[in-house]
């Protein structure tokens, strides 16, 4: 069986002129992590009591493992070669005879290693449930937002004619109620009646919409009114705002950047207008 394709050929035997170190092929498997790791993998495996451990067998098991890794040519530390050596002094010393104890009872040479395995076990139990809680930037992940200080501007709606009509038919409401008390109507100016928005809108920087009109003068008097404003939103001499959605509109003096023009006394002067 070839063991490489070399530009498609098979190669069935190695170059005599190649040179391969002994070490330049590791295999990397999992290893125990010490001595009692491995005693403890050999009594589980045959599902044997740790408190009735066959010396024999387990120190057999045990010397073929290390002869397998220095066949393997791995790094045997020498805590292996201690354990090996602790199996053999307590299979020397269960087949002399036993010594006794005060109490009458004899000393078991397993005492000690049983002790280390159970021991050993318990902290290898305890090393796993640590390992199985969730771990910060292995299993969770912390999360963070970067706060940056934003202006806020809030912006005013902008008035559409549907709510101004919508305002505008509630004043209309209101002034047929006083429709009765009118005996006679005199005949009302848009003109004069923007005039007198204007001189009111001078003495105050906001008025409420529904303030500039009179309910008294009925339905002709509100519509002048209305006529009026519209007029003035047309020249560029009011605004009408909004605090926010659905909220009662009110109108202010237009900004001076919008500039008025101011005419004349005399018709026959050279000069037409002046800006403000």
């Amino acid at each position: 069986m070839p063991f490489a394709m070399v530009n498609g050929e098979p190669v069935t035997e190695l170059p005599r002129d190649l040179y391969i170190p002994p070490q330049a092929l590791e295999v990397f498997l999992e290893a125990f992590e010490g001595p009692l790791d491995l005693l403890l993998y050999l009594i589980r495996r045959q599902n044997l009591n740790v408190l009735d451990i066959p010396i024999a067998e387990i120190t057999r098991q045990y010397m073929q493992y290390i002869e397998l890794m220095q066949e393997l040519q791995l790094e045997l530390a020498g805590e292996y070669m201690v354990i090996a050596a602790t199996l053999a002094e307590i299979k020397s010393r269960m087949l002399l005879p036993r010594a006794h104890s005060e109490d009458g009872l004899e000393e078991d040479p397993r005492a000690e290693l049983v002790r280390r395995l159970q021991e050993y076990e318990r902290f290898k139990k305890a090393a796993e449930d640590i390992d199985s809680l969730p771990r910060l930037e292995r299993d969770t992940w912390s999360a963070s937002v970067e706060l940056r200080d934003r202006r806020v501007v809030r912006a005013l709606p902008q008035i559409t004619l549907q709510e101004m009509l919508v305002a505008f038919k509630d004043v209309v409401s209101r002034a047929e109620m006083f429709a009765h008390h009118h005996v006679q109507r005199e005949r009302l100016s848009v003109r004069e009646r923007m005039g007198d928005i204007l001189a009111r809108l001078g003495e105050a920087s906001f008025l409420d919409f529904t303030q500039l009109f009179r309910p008294e003068e009925g339905r002709m008097g509100v519509t002048v009114t209305f006529v009026a404003i519209l007029e003035l939103m047309r020249e560029g001499l009011i605004e009408i705002v909004q605090a926010e959605p659905f909220a009662p509109l009110h109108v202010r003096s237009a900004a001076p950047s919008h500039g008025l023009r101011l005419v004349a006394d005399n018709p026959g002067s050279d000069t037409d207008g002046v800006d403000a």
